[in-house]
């Protein structure tokens, strides 16, 4: 009986391994808005890495990272299971706002190749509380971001994308993709 077993054991810990890695390690996911474009396009997939949140360290600006809706988005009707993906453009203590079509952070203009328009909209200024991060998209005038929902905290934070795998021709490491870059087909999507 024990020889019967045997392959089922070493069948039966790769599959164990391989969900402890998807649940603390990384994660699978696809992009099913413009939020992000023109850096992640519609049904990119991508790998999201889970460990920095889970070990506290601090994320660094321009990170893209998914999250849980916040409890903002929750009251307002949203999934709480649903994932969502922004660029962190703001963390605790930072002065963040949007004027004259541009980011500024602690009264600084920010460099933002990826952006393919100037924003057309005023935001703030807002200072990040601790704990939280400011996040928007990289679609700036098309984003359900923190500019209309406020900062997000922390704790909702899954993990960040690091690694496009699909589709295969725009295969690797996630990166900001210079507007110029893309031909126009890229860029609606």
């Amino acid at each position: 009986m024990g020889e019967r077993l045997k392959p089922w054991r070493s069948l039966l810990l790769w599959l164990a391994l391989a969900l402890l890695l998807r649940w603390a390690v990384l994660e699978p996911r696809w992009i099913p808005s413009g939020s992000m474009l023109p850096t992640l396009q519609l049904q990119d997939r991508i790998l999201v890495e889970k460990l920095r949140p889970r070990l506290a360290k601090a994320l660094p600006l321009q990170s893209i990272v998914v999250f849980h809706a916040p409890p903002a988005l929750v009251e307002a009707g949203y999934d709480p299971r649903a994932a969502l993906i922004k660029r962190v453009v703001g963390r605790a203590g930072d002065r963040v706002e949007v004027r004259d079509g541009q980011l500024w952070r602690n009264g600084n203009p920010v460099a933002e190749p990826w952006l393919a328009e100037p924003i057309d909209y005023r935001f703030g200024p807002v200072t990040v509380p601790a704990g939280h991060l400011m996040v928007l998209g990289d679609n700036r005038n098309a984003s359900f971001d923190s500019h209309l929902w406020g900062p997000l905290p922390e704790r909702d934070v899954i993990g960040t994308a690091v690694l496009r795998y699909w589709p295969l021709n725009r295969l690797g490491p996630i990166r900001f993709s210079a507007p110029e870059g893309l031909d126009q087909a890229e860029q609606l999507g």
